[in-house]
């Protein structure tokens, strides 16, 4: 009798570690499925806002793989290494857009792409992510409004860097009403941008070959 109940005990226990072993295999298949899905999404999230800056007539490369990781720079609001896009027409790089952190926004950092021609020129800027205040500090998104457009076509030169401000501040971009800190914050960032680039354009334009 006590040899049939060990044994019941045992063949229990047993069933119970497959269950347990099958289940976990399940979870890490449907883990790593769930993941391939979600880095998926992510690149074409990304891709997106890409083009969104530098339409895909304008390049005839692997944007979203031609990239180069570069030196934290407080000018682009990074801390750690971040990631730049090239991107190439006939092998030759047309315009550059990087992964920009405006440090100083209402509610924390807003995450920025900042699309810079080979000229200087700004092909456009995109926010990204942001906690800034709904109704108020989200007119920096384009759903919202189209104020980020406003930085199109400009450049160091135009305006030159006393323009370079909300017009609260003596520049020549809008601030949003009840919300100064937000747009102030993200021509900053913008500006900043625009001097990391032309501070490094030769190494950026000329010396990025193509892998």
């Amino acid at each position: 009798m006590m040899m049939n109940k060990g044994k019941q005990i045992f063949v229990t226990g047993l069933i119970l570690m497959l269950f347990a072993i099958a289940g976990a295999a399940m979870v890490a298949l449907t883990y790593e499925g769930t993941a391939a899905q979600i880095a998926e999404n992510e690149r074409h999230a990304m891709l997106r806002s890409l083009n969104q800056i530098l339409p895909a007539e304008r390049y005839d490369n692997e944007l979203i793989d031609d990239t180069i990781t570069l030196a934290a720079d407080e000018r682009l609001g990074h801390a750690e290494q971040s990631t730049a896009y090239i991107a190439r027409k006939n092998n030759q790089v047309v315009a550059i857009i990087f992964s920009v952190f405006a440090t100083d926004g209402y509610s924390g950092i807003i995450k920025l792409l900042v699309g810079i021609n080979t000229d200087g020129t700004l092909a456009g800027v995109r926010v990204v992510s942001h906690k800034e205040t709904p109704g108020l500090g989200d007119a920096i998104e384009t759903k919202r409004s189209d104020w980020v457009l406003g930085f199109n076509h400009k450049s160091l030169q135009d305006p030159d860097s006393s323009g370079w401000h909300v017009k609260r501040d003596g520049g020549i971009f809008d601030q949003f009403s009840g919300a100064t800190i937000t747009p102030r914050a993200v021509v900053k960032a913008v500006h900043h941008s625009l001097l990391y680039f032309a501070s490094h354009k030769k190494d950026l334009t000329g010396s990025v070959s193509h892998e």
